[in-house]
């Protein structure tokens, strides 16, 4: 009897335990060390000694006013630009297609590039220095691309007929948009926040030269402000016996990406739950 084997089925498991176990070993080394010393008072407290003491809530403040900024700036222009690109998808203009070419190639710029431009264009020619607003730019120029590039296959998506209904009975693009064809997109909407959120907070190498290195509590956008990513870098390779701490560090920032995608994960479960009532009762 002959056994037919399926090779890729065979190479696809293999290939995603390997993913699965390194993805294990990360967090299981993250967490054995720094579960032991971790506590709410390394939340709340102020770093001190170049951080090998004390806590990382100012860490963690410019962190979230850094991504803030990021989308503030991501979410409408990401938006924007998708429904453009999507609206004259067909019309296959060269100024479309150049468009499309220049986001593909800036989703592969590394980020110390996009930190070079953004320390130069940022911080000296528009005056903000080394600040959380700078860097809060920096890192939306980094995750627009994958935001527009990920929403605009989720526009793309839909059916075409669901726009020529609303023209045919008056409605403007807007109306059209805003009412019919974003709504169905919201799931591609969460997915393209979750991975541009994603690609803001593990970033590193953009915010040492826009946002700095300063530790302490930012009283505005323009204060420079350290982010938790850098905090780590410079936790495990600039300050002796500072290991303990960036393992810390690196388990709150863990935490802190997982609990965003929760939150957009129940969110897009509350939204499929609502959608399916609304189709219900219609």
């Amino acid at each position: 009897m002959l056994i037919k084997i399926n090779f890729s089925r065979i190479f696809a498991t293999v290939f995603a335990g390997l993913v699965f176990l390194s993805m294990i070993s990360i967090l299981g080394d993250i967490l054995v060390s720094a579960f032991e010393h971790l506590s709410l008072s390394f939340l709340l407290e102020d770093v001190e000694s170049a951080g090998r003491k004390g806590g990382v809530f100012p860490v963690i403040v410019s962190t979230l006013l850094i991504l803030m900024v990021c989308m503030l700036v991501v979410l409408p222009l990401g938006i924007l630009t998708s429904i453009h690109l999507c609206k004259y998808h067909e019309k296959k203009s060269s100024l479309h297609f150049l468009i499309r070419k220049l986001i593909e190639v800036l989703s592969g710029v590394p980020s110390i590039v996009f930190g070079l431009f953004g320390n130069s264009f940022f911080s000296v020619i528009l005056g903000m220095g080394f600040s959380i607003l700078s860097g809060g730019l920096t890192l939306a120029l980094m995750a627009l691309p994958l935001f527009i590039y990920t929403f605009e296959r989720g526009l793309s998506s839909v059916p075409q007929k669901d726009y020529l209904v609303g023209k045919s009975l008056g409605l403007s693009s807007w109306r059209i948009y805003k009412e019919i064809i974003l709504p169905q997109a919201t799931p591609s909407l969460i997915v393209a926040s979750v991975l541009s959120i994603g690609r803001a907070l593990a970033e590193t190498a953009a915010l040492i030269f826009t946002s700095g290195y300063v530790d302490r509590m930012p009283e505005s956008l323009f204060d420079s402000g350290r982010a938790l990513s850098v905090h780590i870098y410079d936790l495990a390779m600039n300050v002796p016996g500072g290991d303990r701490n960036a393992y810390n560090s690196a388990f709150v920032l863990m935490f802190l990406i997982l609990s965003i995608n929760a939150f957009f994960h129940l969110l897009h479960k509350f939204y499929l739950r609502k959608s399916k009532a609304a189709e219900e009762i219609s």
